[in-house]
């Protein structure tokens, strides 16, 4: 089968019997693939941020249900500040340049991460993202800004801590379920692949809760590289990977004889 043609195909149509719903990124060598060819670090966050384009594109086409993206970690704001401030710059235009054609696409955009101590600006950019998609049904890009799982999972158990300082829980009512409940991404199913690229194997704090049973896959790619093809090979390996969940399989005998 040509190339081509398996590009125009969807995740169901690639033989992916249980097709990942939720797929997340950890986008990744934006200042590596400038420092190869001598450009600014700049540059390579505004490549990047055509590679986002393209993927969530490839993600409408694929027909997958969830794309989460590592936009911002909450650990982000120790870089030099010029470069906060590009990223910010491009987290603005790409919102005000793409959001009309997210909308067009039937996108849901999401936000998770802290918010409180941003600037009103970007609180509202981010605000402004989600009310004017927020009764799309197709696709849904979860934009990771200001992220931080640590504290996402701090922040829960702080929750559930006043909810037993004022009488309304007892402590043998938190369980998974209810921790769970008080993430950011208590509404939205755990991711089943999460790619990195640039040939990092690390989780760099996001989605340490939800990573429970996902799949990984570590792409040598450098994002600003990243396209539909590349998308497409992650899915592949996904659907070759044998998903348990803890359980050991019966053998096939035993379930023919049953």
């Amino acid at each position: 089968m040509a190339e081509g043609d398996i590009l125009d195909m969807t995740a169901s149509d690639l033989g992916i019997a249980a097709a990942p719903r939720h797929v997340a990124l950890i986008m990744d060598g934006n200042g590596r693939w400038a420092a190869a060819r001598g450009l600014p670090r700049f540059e390579g966050h505004r490549r990047g941020v055509e590679a986002l384009r393209r993927t969530v594109r490839a993600a409408i086409d694929l027909r997958i249900s969830f794309l989460t993206v590592y936009s911002f970690s909450a650990e982000n704001w120790s870089r030099p500040l010029e470069e906060v401030q590009s990223l910010l710059g491009l987290l603005h235009r790409f919102i005000r340049n793409d959001l009309s054609e997210l909308h067009a696409n039937n996108v849901r955009v999401r936000v998770i991460g802290a918010r409180a101590d941003l600037t009103p600006e970007i609180a509202n950019l981010l605000r402004e993202a989600e009310q004017v998609t927020q009764a799309n049904t197709g696709l849904t890009l979860v934009v990771a800004f200001n992220y931080g799982a640590r504290q996402e999972i701090a922040a829960a158990a702080r929750a559930l801590a006043q909810m037993v300082a004022e009488g309304r829980l007892s402590p043998d009512q938190i369980d998974a379920e209810a921790i769970a409940a008080r993430l950011d991404t208590a509404d939205i199913p755990d991711p089943d692949l999460i790619i990195r690229t640039s040939g990092e194997q690390r989780l760099s704090n996001f989605l340490l809760w939800q990573a429970a049973y996902a799949e990984f896959v570590f792409s040598p790619i450098l994002w600003p590289d990243f396209d539909r093809a590349a998308l497409v090979a992650a899915l592949d390996e996904y659907a070759h990977r044998e998903r348990r969940f803890g359980r050991v399989e019966a053998p096939r005998s035993a379930k023919t004889a049953s």
